[in-house]
């Protein structure tokens, strides 16, 4: 679960496009998982899915402290299309053809963190861990991110306690810039941030 995840609930999208162009909106990737571009349709699975994990999810989101209600996901979800289409973030649900319906992670990428790069956020459902499908999704979406139009940077942030979602970049071959002093906002937090990075 990626530092960006643990924000991108907000309601609040960066003002500015950070690219004239847009990733695929599905993603096929192997052993038939699938990204999907999160639509407003969606909301009454993700909100299952949440509120299904929110043990699992707690440690590292801030917004997990409370079950969210079915509004506030369809709120939250209406706001992650609209951004789509402002080309400020891109929000994406993962899933498997074996369980056709069903939400098993969200991820996305944040115009957040300046001009030329996206943040990828991510969390994978507590029963579908340590299976690579985190960094399989991230991977396909490092490459969605790096092929945009000025878009130079990507970067995945967390928490130094956070060791699963360190993994992520490693295995990717990220390059870890710099640890950032953060405010903790979420109980496993320690307030020193990873702050990884692969440029084009």
């Amino acid at each position: 679960m990626s530092q960006a995840q643990s924000r991108s609930c907000g309601l609040a999208p960066p003002v500015a496009a950070v690219t004239a162009g847009r990733p695929p909106e599905r993603l096929r990737l192997p052993g038939g998982l699938w990204l999907r571009r999160r639509r407003s349709t969606h909301a009454a699975a993700l909100n299952r899915a949440v509120r299904a994990n929110l043990d699992h999810l707690r440690p590292w989101m801030e917004w997990a402290a409370e079950a969210p209600s079915r509004a506030r996901t369809a709120e939250l979800t209406r706001a992650g299309a609209a951004a789509w289409e402002a080309g400020t973030d891109f929000m994406y649900l993962a899933g498997l053809d074996a369980e056709p319906g069903g939400v098993i992670g969200a991820f996305g990428l944040h115009g957040r963190i300046g001009p030329g790069a996206l943040e990828i956020g991510y969390w994978v459902a507590t029963g579908h861990v340590g299976r690579g499908i985190a960094t399989t999704a991230a991977g396909a979406l490092t490459e969605a991110a790096l092929a945009l139009p000025g878009i130079t940077r990507v970067e995945i942030r967390c928490d130094r306690a956070n060791g699963a979602s360190a993994a992520v970049p490693r295995k990717l071959g990220y390059r870890l810039d710099r640890v950032a002093e953060t405010a903790v906002r979420a109980p496993g937090e320690t307030g020193r941030q990873l702050v990884w990075v692969m440029e084009r």
